[in-house]
């Protein structure tokens, strides 16, 4: 291979970019001293070859971006580099694989690829199948624990600020959601709930990063054998106990003093006396206090929820915020210089001091002298020795980090405490969050400790990588050839080895005067010579250490300090003697403490000085220093990490800026550098990289073979033999087992020749096309050149023709027209002359003429001047009359007015006047004492209506008692009625001179009612008017409000019952977990006295014991509690309060029956006196109507009025009021002028009973004894009818008399005279009846009135709380306003729909009982009548008769099926739990719902409630048995759904009183008579949904592992996909020879047997298609999850592949005919997202076709897929930036969701439409194989 004639790009070194692109534009020979380049923006460039080196060659095009950088055919750190940063910044991806190493960019972003939905995604999935994630490291790390059953292990490294802590979070999260605990104890909540605490105690903000994890740690998440979490455990490492007295500039403390100070003003903080941060010298000195976008407050209550979450009792809690509250103040103490600096002390008044010592519970004057003294010990004397200013600063802040430490290693252990499980663990998966290596311009201790516990994890991290090439090789057969790859051994050796580092600084630290010189010239002594140590040329002070990734410079000031950490032990002696106990643990004797925790916690221990040098004890604890201890916990570690399978996670941070997606190319390189990626890399390139397997090689490079060794069948030999041919060098390749291995190159090289086997193979397509386009023209070109000379001369011929034709017209045009002319000329000569001649005689004829004129018009002229002299003549005589009548009638009026002056003309005028005003004083005067006279009419009448009640009492019980004892005076008594009517009779004939005597009255009252109309209808066409114009202003309001609300209420409505049918799911999962705690308790509780459950009765037993099955009544709460101990203690639990519910439920139907019993006495009593009323009511119809038409309009006039009135009021407000905030007050005031308009209705309503009262009143004091009933129709017996003003209420008394008339019949009777002797007890009747009318109307309104305010206050309080809303609203953003907003819409409409929906439910249910009731009682007194008017003898006759017939007809089947008590359990043990789908196969569909329902039928004909209460609750509860045994059998659930349905059906169609319309006679002859099964059909219709539920989670577990190999990868079109390289991480099996591998054929044959398999049982068709909805929507969301999270299926070649596959699956929902189910319309996302794939993504115009098509996609799914698209051959075009760009900001209007995957596991509502069966059931034949033998027709 010569690389000028494969290779043109290469990349090149560049101080700012660290590798630059160019391209070379000179051919290479060899020995060339450079290269001749141009760089990417045209600049010519030559690269100098030193030691002939050449640059590294740049991958092909079609190679960038790949997910798993191994996959590239050139390995080095340019194209590593260029392939992340292509990721980061173009697609924004910011994981990728490096081999076994995940590369995870910090984005300093916040991004929607964590939600629950990415988990669910990514759980079950292989790591090669989908996007690099931290989520598939985890799910690898889950599935190899589960499958090796070994402990695993994820490492995630990295430096401050590189997104650690996040990953680590995340991958908790994982296996928190993946394994959650199987028990109540809710670990995985505990395990997530340690994150905040440890970030809040050992998280600080730094320079690099806000939330830099000071400490490293290890979690071990704990599993059980079904690998469900059950515990954690935490190790720490090396907390930065410095950061507790310093912070650098810009940098913070621990977040746990922020938190406090920003909680300090809560009350129970006030004793702690804390301020705000800034002012305490341990928070302040990095200078800010906060954090951008952080509220310390608010992440305070997180932490507390954290710790009460992991059972820290809260006094415990107080104890640790008063010792974290008690460093601040130490923080603060002001020391005070004595003695020139020699000593100092501390001021017993200092507040400080004061809050330290009463925190700790420690003797302030102790404390307050040791912080300024040491105690020194001697072989001779012990003394006392004062302490510098800055000792004693050194020695309390040596103090506050000791109290730190040991707080923070107490908490830890809690934590521990609190994850720590009883149960065996079986296997465990350990997090590492440890911090990466680290490299500043001032490296000390911690800097040196950090980056050796790199060196090790490198070590490992190497020799693992190592060992899986060996592996791999070795599995594949290749001939291993050793690697070198980089050891560090002798690094490490450096630094741990005998009289390494740390030795050499733990003997500096026993030497009683060692110095941090002297160690570092003993350094300098022993390991001068070593290749990884160096000593700086212009420091002794400091060292250097040559790390795997970076020399370091460390500075040894400090590191004896650091590593002793030392503190005095008087001052621990005096925290020892804390009077708080939590306080005396924490600094106990370490001996005990530190043997069980310190290496478990990893908490470095804290040496304690003591003033005796010799004691051998104190030795001994100077021998574990920090150092020491640091060493033996990373070998811990070390260990636990070798002996599990490890998984690496390399953290790179792109910018120091924190920037999001901003790239840093420098220290992106540093970083791979230092995390070993570039490692990994070089150990790749060194042997084969690149790696294919043969199917894989088959399918890309095909188009390389030849015909002959396509037709062999052994792919491996056709490989093979092509590369033997294409690759010379046998060392370039090596051919494994299951792949082929590759050389660094190979795949380039491979690449290039496809791409000029397809470029020749285009060039000759190309060629053959457009030789063939030629000749296409050249042909179509002659053909036209002949018909263009074929029309040429036919047009030739035809113009000689016709030119021929024209000669010939014009001879004969000119002869014509010659002739013309002369004959024109002479008619014209002929015209003139007889002209000539006319006008001579016309002149003759006017002379003779004009003479008689001139004789009439002089006659004319003087007649008209003689009547002109006439007129003015008599004119002036008429003017001189009027004069002189005019003088004369002035002095007649003058005359006149003298006269009228005087006196005696005034008295005649009033003469009359007097009499007048004395008539209308009379008139006044009488009316005053008629109404006097009414008012003690009035009185006597009510003092005489307690008597006449009272005796009316007595006489109806007299009556009722006479009529039950004495059948014979009944008889009587009916004769003597017979007789009544007649007497009644006579008097209709007299009150007809009542109606004669006002027929005048009438026509007055018909005038009255003609005006009112006329008025009426003037309102009403102004109302007509005002109700135009209000509609002509809001009708589009109102029509686009109204279209919004019925959308949202049929979202609120699908919404509200995929919530109920989610809560039966809960419910079912519910009873599942009990059922099976229950038989868990069985088999523990095996004792002699354990009660157990019958055995035909499950756990929801209680919920279909519903009691409308009969009519008796359930007891009280002892009977309850009774009955739930029979059912048996462990479900009295459960079911206690569904029964009190439903013994509630009772007593409340119980009520409403004995109302509508009282009700029904009460029309029985009624019945009897309508057969009365209804002769009497003819004879008033004509006035009645008259009447009731006159109130009608009036009451209509007046509510047109208060109408007309509230339109003008709407109309003016509507003008005024534009704020839609004055909707409440509008409603409001509305509801205030109804209320005034029912108030006013209603004294209309008194002053018409006043009246009335009045009326009848005269009448009965006018009225004598013996007085007929003339009198009392007489007129007299109207005082008032003469008053034209109260003609009204006359005609309604005379009404109400009427009707008093009518009801008295009843009760009066006639004497032997034949007058009515009864009329004054009627009257007093409707008295009694008016009054009480009167007073139910005043309660009624007093009930009106009261509930009308309550109505009011409430919308007052209502209209106070959006008040404050609205005023809350104000002040927040514009979208938070919207939001808000929504959310208080949402909730209110919520809230309205549950209130109203539970109100109608109750009202449907007891409406239906109520008429089910009231038939039963309607036909009881339809008996009791028929009963009492027959015979007894003929009611003993009829009822043999009737005996007799059903002896008669019971001989015929009558579509029951009758059994014993005692078969129950054989019955549904052979028809439901043993019965086989294909037992009933060749029958009726559904046969067991016929004969359920055929047996419940007998029950309710033999009106055996029992019966069928214990019929459908054992049917329920083996229904539910069956599907728990079978709860993964399709065939089985699906058999079952139908039967439910079937049998829900036939409830409905012969017992629901809307759903027997459609039935004919025969099937109506199959109701049920006597029970209501309305609360089973209830209970059938949840199990339905349960099974349903079921059915579909059957069958999705059935298809799902179809869906991606036989939608995404299944190739219907064979060679149209070609198949990228692979990297490490490629797919565990091809989809031809992986056993996983499905093809579309194998999805529709499976549908296909969904839908056979439901037809055949007889599912209704609209179930089937909503489970085919709910399939094909599980297909699109599964297809479309996948293909968002995998780069390798985003491509014009899978588009064009799913299209097809799509295609195909709407065929076949065509062929069953189910495309209205809504199933096509589920699939139009993955349609859509398959059509972007092969849609143009260039210019501006193919941005818009995207958006316009992607409709049912979302942003971030349009986004996200231009993201992943990846060309798969070199002709396609990537997408670039700016499109993607540009498609943002088109679809900027868009309100999408956030999130980016479907929820695969969401269920729609399903909807069980009524389909009544046409089969009666005495057609029905049960097979004898059922073995229901037992059952007898009836």
């Amino acid at each position: 291979m010569v690389a000028s004639q494969l290779y043109t790009l290469v990349w090149i070194p560049d101080p700012d970019e660290v590798w630059k692109s160019a391209e070379i534009i000179k051919d290479y020979k060899e020995g060339d001293k450079s290269l001749q380049l141009k760089l990417e923006d045209e600049t010519l460039y030559e690269f100098d070859l030193q030691g002939n080196e050449l640059p590294f060659l740049r991958n092909p095009d079609i190679l960038v971006g790949e997910n798993d950088l191994t996959a590239l055919s050139y390995l080095h750190e340019p194209a590593v580099l260029h392939n992340l940063k292509v990721r980061f910044l173009e697609s924004n991806h910011i994981y990728t694989y490096c081999g076994i190493v995940l590369v995870a960019i910090n984005p300093y972003e916040q991004l929607p690829i964590y939600e629950q939905d990415v988990i669910y995604a990514y759980s079950g999935q292989n790591m090669g199948d989908m996007d690099p994630h931290i989520f598939a490291v985890a799910e690898e790390a889950y599935k190899q624990m589960a499958r090796d059953e070994k402990n695993q292990s994820i490492i995630v490294s990295g430096e401050s600020g590189a997104g650690k802590t996040v990953s680590a979070k995340y991958a908790m999260r994982f296996f928190a959601t993946v394994g959650g605990s199987a028990s109540e104890t809710n670990i995985e909540a505990k395990v997530l709930a340690s994150s905040p605490i440890m970030e809040a105690i050992g998280n600080a903000k730094t320079t690099r990063n806000d939330n830099s994890s000071r400490f490293g740690k290890y979690i071990q998440i704990g599993f059980d054998k079904r690998y469900h979490i059950i515990g954690a455990n935490m190790r720490t490492y090396l907390l930065e106990k410095s950061r507790v007295v310093f912070q650098a500039e810009d940098e913070r403390n621990y977040h746990i003093f922020y938190q406090l100070c920003a909680s300090a003003s809560l009350p129970e903080f006030k004793d702690l006396g804390l301020t705000c941060a800034e002012d305490f010298f341990y928070t302040s000195q990095g200078g800010g206090t906060s954090i951008d976008g952080v509220d310390d407050a608010d992440d305070f209550e997180k932490t507390r929820h954290a710790f009460t979450l992991l059972g820290v009792k809260e006094s415990h809690q107080m104890a640790i915020f008063r010792i974290i509250a008690a460093i601040l103040h130490l923080g603060n103490l002001e020391i005070q210089s004595e003695r020139d600096g020699d000593a100092c002390s501390v001021s017993s008044e200092d507040e400080h001091l004061n809050h330290f010592c009463s925190l700790l519970g420690v003797e302030q004057g102790q404390m307050q002298h040791w912080l300024c003294h040491r105690k020194l010990v001697t072989t001779a004397e012990t003394y006392v020795k004062s302490m510098s200013v800055q000792q004693v600063v050194n020695a309390r802040n040596a103090l506050a980090k000791h109290i730190y430490a040991q707080l923070f290693g107490w908490i830890v252990q809690h934590i521990n405490k609190a994850l720590h499980t009883t149960v065996k663990q079986h296997s465990f998966i350990g997090v590492l969050d440890i911090y990466g290596f680290e490299t500043f311009e001032v490296n000390s201790f911690e800097q040196f400790c950090i980056n050796y516990a790199n060196e090790k994890l490198q070590q490992q991290f190497n020799s693992h990588v190592f060992k899986l090439e060996q592996e791999e090789y070795m599995k594949e057969g290749i001939p291993w050839t050793l690697i070198d790859f980089y050891d560090n051994q002798p690094c490490i050796d450096l630094i741990e080895a005998k009289l390494g580092i740390l030795d050499l600084l733990d003997e500096e630290c026993k030497v009683p005067k060692g110095t941090d010189q002297n160690w570092a010239q003993k350094l300098y002594d022993r390991h001068g010579g070593s290749q990884h140590f160096q000593k700086p040329r212009m420091s002794n002070i400091s060292f250097i250490v040559l790390h795997f990734a970076d020399k370091v410079e460390y500075q040894c000031e400090g590191f004896l300090e650091k590593n002793r950490d030392t503190v005095y032990e008087e001052q621990i002696n005096i925290l020892k003697a804390s009077k708080y106990q939590m306080v005396a643990d924490l600094f106990q004797d370490e001996k005990d403490a530190a043997s069980a925790t310190s290496l478990g916690k990893g908490t470095s221990k804290i040496n304690v000085r003591s003033a005796r040098p010799v004691i051998k004890a104190a030795n001994k604890e100077h021998k574990k220093t920090v150092g020491h201890q640091f060493r033996n916990s990373l070998h811990l570690l070390m260990e636990t990490l070798n002996a599990t399978t490890p998984h690496y996670v390399r953290c790179i941070k792109p910018n120091d800026e924190k920037l999001p997606f901003k790239f840093d190319a420098k220290r992106a390189v540093q970083q791979l550098r230092a995390c070993g990626v570039l490692e990994t890399i070089r150990i790749s390139a060194a042997g084969f990289p690149s790696r294919w397997t043969y199917h894989d090689f088959f399918n890309r490079y095909r188009v390389l073979m030849k015909k002959r060794d396509l037709s062999k069948n052994d792919k491996k030999q056709i490989c093979q033999t092509l590369l033997e041919d294409l690759i010379k060098d046998p060392d370039k390749f090596q051919f494994g087992r299951t792949k082929i291995f590759f050389r660094a190159g190979q795949v380039a090289y491979l690449e290039k020749l496809r791409a000029d086997k397809f470029r020749a193979a285009t060039i000759m397509i190309q060629k053959t096309v457009r030789g063939w386009l030629q000749r296409i023209k050249y042909q179509r070109l002659r053909r036209a050149a002949i018909v263009i000379q074929r029309y040429t001369r036919g047009h030739l011929a035809r113009r000689l023709a016709e030119h021929l034709r024209r000669t010939r017209a014009a001879i004969t045009l000119q002869k014509q027209y010659r002739m013309l002319r002369i004959h024109r000329a002479f008619q014209r000569v002929r015209k003139a002359t007889i002209t000539i001649q006319a006008f001579t005689r016309t002149a003759a004829t006017w002379r003779v003429l004009a003479e008689h004129k001139a004789t009439i018009l002089q006659k004319y002229a003087r007649g008209w001047l003689a009547r002109t002299r006439f007129r003015r003549i008599r004119g002036a005589t008429i003017v001189l009359q009027c004069y002189y009548r005019r003088r004369k009638a002035r002095q007649q009026l003058k005359a006149l007015k003298i006269e009228a002056r005087s006196a005696q003309h005034l008295k005649k005028l009033n003469i009359g006047m007097e009499n007048k005003v004395v008539q209308l004083q009379r008139k006044i005067d009488e009316q005053n004492k008629e109404y006097k006279l009414l008012n003690e009419q009035l009185s006597t009448l009510t003092s005489a209506h307690s008597s006449e009640v009272e005796k009316l009492k007595k006489e109806l019980e007299q009556y009722q008692q006479s009529q039950q004892g004495d059948g014979n005076q009944l008889v009587s008594l009916r004769e003597e009625m017979e007789h009544l009517r007649l007497e009644l009779e006579k008097a209709h004939g007299e009150r007809k001179v009542v109606e004669d005597s006002y027929v005048k009255e009438k026509d007055l009252l018909r005038k009255r009612i003609s005006d009112l109309e006329e008025e009426n209808a003037l309102l009403k066409q102004e109302k007509e008017e005002l109700n135009s114009r209000i509609l002509c202003q809001s009708e589009d309001e109102f029509a686009r409000s109204t279209a919004e609300e019925n959308i949202q209420m049929k979202k609120e409505l699908e919404e509200e019952r995929s919530r109920y049918q989610n809560l039966i799911k809960e419910y079912s999962r519910l009873e599942q977990r009990y059922d099976n705690l229950r038989d868990e308790m069985t088999i523990i509780k095996q004792a002699p006295g354990h009660r157990r459950n019958p055995s035909n009765q499950s756990s929801l037993e209680s919920d279909s014991n519903y009691p409308s099955i009969s009519t008796s009544e359930i007891g009280d709460t002892e009977d309850v509690m009774q009955q739930v101990e029979e059912a048996g203690m462990d479900k009295a639990a459960m079911d206690m309060s569904l029964f009190l519910k439903l013994q509630k439920r009772v007593r409340e139907l119980e009520q409403e029956r004995k109302k509508l019993q009282t009700q029904l006495e009460k029309k029985e009593q009624e019945s009897k006196k309508a057969q009365t009323e209804t002769e009497m009511a003819s004879d008033h119809e004509d006035f009645a109507y008259n009447s009731l038409k006159r109130q009608e309009l009036e009451s209509e006039n007046k509510k047109l009025k208060n109408e007309l009135n509230e339109l003008r009021k709407a109309i003016a407000d509507r003008a005024t009021q534009n704020n839609s905030s004055h909707d409440v007050q509008d409603s409001y005031n509305l509801l205030l002028n109804q209320l005034k308009s029912a108030n006013e209705e209603l004294e209309v309503r008194k002053e018409e009973v006043l009246i009335l009262r009045s009326q009848i009143m005269k009448a009965a004091q006018q009225k004598e004894p013996g007085k007929n009933m003339e009198t009392l129709t007489s007129p007299a017996s109207w005082p008032n009818s003469d008053k034209h003003i109260d003609q009204e209420d006359v005609l309604e008394a005379y009404q109400g008399i009427c009707e008093t008339n009518r009801k008295t019949e009843d009760w009066g009777y006639l004497n032997e005279d034949g007058e009515l002797g009864l009329a004054y007890q009627g009257l007093k009747q409707v008295a009694r009846l008016l009054e009480a009318q009167l007073q139910d109307q005043r309660r009624e309104h007093e009930e009106e009135v009261e509930a009308l305010q309550n109505q009011v206050d409430a919308m007052k309080e209502e209209l106070e709380k959006q008040q404050q809303a609205f005023l809350q609203t104000l002040q927040l953003s514009p979208e938070a306003q919207v939001e808000f907003g929504l959310q208080q819409e949402i909730t209110r409409l919520t809230n309205e729909n549950l209130d109203l929906k539970e109100l109608l439910e109750k009202l449907e249910k007891n409406e239906k009982k109520l008429k089910k009731q009231l038939k039963i009682y309607m036909k009881k007194v339809q008996d009791f009548e028929a009963y009492q008017a027959m015979v007894p003898e003929e009611r003993r006759h009829h009822e043999r008769n009737r005996q007799v017939a059903v002896q008669r007809k019971e001989k015929d089947f009558q579509g029951m099926l009758e059994y014993y008590k005692e078969d129950e359990p054989l019955l549904i043990r052979n028809l439901i739990t043993d019965l086989k789908p294909q037992a009933v196969s060749a029958t009726v569909p559904c046969l067991p719902a016929y004969i359920l329902y055929m047996c419940i039928r007998h029950a309710d004909y033999i009106n055996d409630d029992q019966k069928v209460h214990s019929l459908l609750t054992s049917t329920i509860n083996g229904i539910k048995k069956v599907l728990k045994r079978h709860n993964d059998d399709f065939e089985m659930t699906s058999f079952w759904l139908a039967n439910t349905c079937r049998l829900l059906h036939c409830l409905k169609q012969y017992s629901g009183d809307g759903f027997m319309t459609q039935n004919t006679p025969k099937q109506n002859e199959h109701c049920l008579k006597n029970f209501d099964l309305t609360e089973y059909r209830q209970v059938l219709s949840h199990l339905s949904i349960q099974i349903y539920q079921q059915l579909i989670k059957v069958a999705e577990g059935i298809l799902q592992p179809m869906i991606v190999s036989g939608v995404l990868e299944y190739e219907s079109i064979q060679g149209l996909s070609g198949v990228k390289p692979m990297g490490y991480r490629n797919r565990s099996s091809s989809m031809e020879d992986g056993d996983n591998s499905y093809s579309l054929e194998a999805i529709v044959r499976q549908l296909n047997t969904f839908h056979t398999t439901m037809c055949e049982h007889g599912l209704d068709p609209e179930i089937i298609q909503q489970v085919f909805k709910q399939l094909f929507y599980m297909i699109n969301a599964v297809a479309l999850n996948n293909l968002l999270l995998r780069k390798d299926v985003c491509s014009w070649s899978t588009g064009m592949q799913l299209r097809f596959n799509i295609s195909q699956l709407e065929e076949w929902l065509r062929g069953k005919n189910l495309q209205q189910s809504g199933a096509p319309q589920t699939l139009e996302p993955l349609i859509q997202a398959a059509q972007l794939l092969q849609l143009k993504k260039k210019t501006s115009e193919d941005a818009e076709a995207i958006c316009s098509l992607c409709t049912a996609l979302t942003t971030q799914q349009i986004v996200k897929i231009l993201n992943l698209y990846t060309p798969v051959n070199e002709f396609e075009e990537r997408v670039t930036v700016a499109f993607i760009r540009d498609i943002q900001t088109h679809l900027q209007e868009r309100n999408d969701p956030p999130q980016l995957l479907l929820d695969f596991k969401h269920m729609f509502p399903v909807l069980f439409p009524f389909n009544p069966s046409s089969i009666t059931m005495d057609t029905i034949h049960i097979p004898a194989s059922l073995n229901l033998e037992f059952l007898n027709k009836v």
